[in-house]
């Protein structure tokens, strides 16, 4: 069955949204610095102030990541994500993370070939395809991105695969028939009853 990692992003960082989300596997929290990406979000203190009995999915939408997973780590995130286009050695970042006891993913923008990542396929713990522009939440679903996940689980079939950014329950259904294993979804669970849309995504 597709896990499912509500991100915080539309809901306002609330532990309301938090407590509302409860039937999801992990909570998705998308981290910004306002360089990698235009945008500004939480940080690590708030990452660790929000609590769940969910598993913390905590995704870095930063330049140099090497320099802030340990306080990210610290403050409760039990898998990480960096964007492959934000460092200039992804190697280095997946095996600080792994060397934590953290499971490591490696990201993809939507205009970046996947070519990018495929020499550290065999080293991480997942992947992380992003199928909209990374930053802002409600933008529509890029279908290429289904291509890319394809490619990855016909060469690599168990290693496990996310996807995030205009994800309902239409999208949801392309991205599982691709070979998706973790949904990432903020706004649809949020636009409803979230129990209710967690339910109608699985």
């Amino acid at each position: 069955m597709v896990k499912i990692s509500v991100s915080i992003l539309a809901a306002n960082f609330s532990q309301e949204a938090i407590d509302r989300a409860s039937s999801a596997d992990m909570i998705h929290f998308d981290v910004m610095d306002g360089e990698f990406v235009p945008k500004k979000t939480i940080w690590s203190d708030e990452v660790a102030e929000l609590k769940t009995t969910l598993i913390k999915d905590v995704h870095l939408m930063i330049e140099n990541p090497e320099e802030y997973v340990e306080e990210f780590i610290d403050a409760g995130a039990e898998r990480i994500a960096f964007h492959v286009e934000a460092t200039d050695n992804p190697e280095a970042v997946i095996g600080l993370i792994q060397s934590k006891g953290i499971k490591a993913g490696i990201t993809l923008n939507p205009e970046t070939p996947i070519e990018k990542i495929v020499d550290f396929l065999d080293s991480v713990d997942f992947v992380l395809i992003m199928s909209v522009r990374p930053g802002e939440g409600g933008q529509s679903f890029m279908n290429e991105s289904l291509e890319k996940i394809k490619m990855i689980k016909k060469a690599y079939p168990k290693l496990e695969i996310e996807i995030d950014g205009g994800i309902n329950a239409e999208t949801a259904k392309l991205a599982k028939e691709a070979g998706v294993d973790t949904l990432v979804v903020g706004t649809f669970i949020f636009s409803g009853e979230p129990k209710e849309r967690i339910r109608e995504l699985r």
